[in-house]
């Protein structure tokens, strides 16, 4: 990236992330393989748990929204899925399952599967029953909700997937809706589907528009306005998109919300390794964020499983 991420991060931080900006990347949403076989490969040795019922009765609080239960770090470095590539494997545990030899090195996962495809409510218990305490997860919504809906007529499908991800427990951190690149902002659907959603979960949503009227102060404000946190993904057209938006907390500077990164290689979308020098750039970037901040890098580029390393040299960058 040729302009300064570090000084760009302490601007936005000055002006609450309204910087208007054309339009983020339209690289098409395919899965990446690597990433999704590790979960497939989970998904199809389901076993039934006894836990579902006692999961999608407990997942509501009194006034019937998912609580959102914080961990104690405040550091969340992981991939997309939990595939662990042959070149890696030195740095996990031996024994296991996938999943279970990740979340003893890395410490959050993105489910990706979910917008493809429904998941059984005691698949996701049984998920978080495999990571340590404080393993956390991110859920992407279903495709049927974002994409095909366009967020319209979303009330039956977002109950749906409420209750299935609820199987997580605590270890739900946070929901992502990821738009479609021809998806325009428009508000009246848009503030009448995150508050929808905001009826039924209390935690922390994230939202990766990619149409350039997404990018304007008036989206922004409205995002501000549901608590939802503006991705800040890569490859990006403009700054804006690089950079986390919306919901940056009460004053605007990240204390208390969740600042999530998505990187999905560059310059080929979901294959390419970014090297030390991008990696330290953004690791410079991170730590001017308030320590009270959520901070997630997820790493997309999975296709030739060059997702773990570069999750693992990027926290050896940040911790030092």
């Amino acid at each position: 990236m040729s302009t300064s991420t570090s000084s760009a991060v302490s601007t936005q931080r000055r002006r609450r992330g309204h910087r208007p900006a054309p339009g983020a990347n339209d690289a098409s949403n395919a899965a990446s393989p690597a990433s999704e076989g590790a979960s497939d490969t989970s998904h199809k040795s389901t076993a039934k748990s006894t836990g579902e019922s006692t999961a999608k009765s407990t997942a509501r609080s009194n006034h019937g929204a998912m609580p959102h239960l914080v961990g104690a770090s405040r550091t969340h470095i992981g991939t997309a899925g939990w595939s662990i590539p042959r070149a890696s494997a030195d740095a996990f545990p031996a024994e296991g399952s996938h999943l279970a030899r990740f979340a003893q090195v890395l410490h959050c996962a993105e489910i990706n599967t979910s917008f493809y495809r429904r998941h059984r409510p005691d698949t996701y218990v049984r998920w978080a029953e495999e990571t340590p305490p404080h393993f956390r997860f991110a859920v992407k919504l279903p495709r049927a909700i974002t994409h095909e809906g366009a967020l319209r007529r979303a009330r039956q499908p977002l109950a749906q997937f409420l209750d299935e991800v609820s199987g997580l427990g605590s270890k739900l951190a946070v929901l992502l809706v990821q738009l479609p690149p021809s998806m325009a902002f428009e508000s009246r659907p848009v503030r009448t589907f995150f508050d929808l959603l905001r009826q039924r979960f209390d935690g922390a949503v994230v939202c990766e528009p990619r149409h350039a009227s997404w990018f304007q102060p008036k989206a922004d404000a409205l995002l501000v306005a549901m608590r939802v946190g503006r991705v800040a993904a890569d490859p990006a057209r403009e700054p804006a998109a690089a950079l986390p938006g919306g919901w940056l907390g009460p004053h605007g500077d990240g204390a208390g919300a969740v600042i999530y990164h998505r990187w999905h290689g560059s310059p080929r979308v979901y294959w390419s390794r970014y090297d030390a020098a991008w990696l330290n750039e953004r690791a410079l970037a991170w730590q001017q964020w308030p320590d009270t901040a959520d901070r997630w890098a997820i790493f997309d580029n999975t296709a030739s499983g060059e997702a773990v390393p570069n999750a693992l040299e990027f926290r050896t960058m940040v911790s030092a």
